[in-house]
């Protein structure tokens, strides 16, 4: 469901839209929040609401692991696409769940006229890290239906 109005989004992303994401967002075109679910030293799994603006998307990434690892996203919020690349790009939707494989190059983030939340779970594995490659091209993501 898109949500443009930030007021009506704060009523429906249950999860809060967490702090500016400054320390990440030289991997994110636009804004982004998190709002951490768990913590670290608690758990061996970490869950994130991960909010974007309208337009706001996150660059090419890669979860690798040598075992185990991947990324779940649980759709929270607002309208977002998720694409893997050489695909196309999917509608994301409240209530979606999408399951990223490790070693699949993929982005996610808000419609260009929405807000979008999910939650991000990082799949525990042996020797995991994430890989940031190139921005999304503007001109790929507003050609987005």
């Amino acid at each position: 469901m898109k949500i443009s109005d930030k007021r009506e989004f704060a009523q429906q992303n249950v999860f809060g839209l967490g702090q500016e994401n400054s320390a990440f967002a030289q991997f994110f075109q636009g804004n982004s929040y998190l709002n951490p679910l768990t913590n670290p030293g608690e758990t061996c799994v970490f869950l994130a609401n991960v909010t974007f603006e309208p337009g706001c998307r996150n660059n090419w990434h890669i979860h690798h692991a040598k075992s185990g690892g991947g990324q779940l996203l649980i759709c929270t919020a607002g309208s977002g696409w998720y694409q893997e690349e050489g695909r196309e790009a999917v509608s994301l939707e409240p209530g979606m769940v999408i399951t990223i494989a490790p070693e699949v190059k993929h982005w996610h983030g808000a419609k260009k006229d929405s807000w979008f939340s999910h939650i991000a779970v990082e799949v525990p594995g042996e020797e995991t890290e994430n890989e940031w490659c190139e921005p999304v091209e503007d001109a790929a993501y507003e050609a987005l239906r």
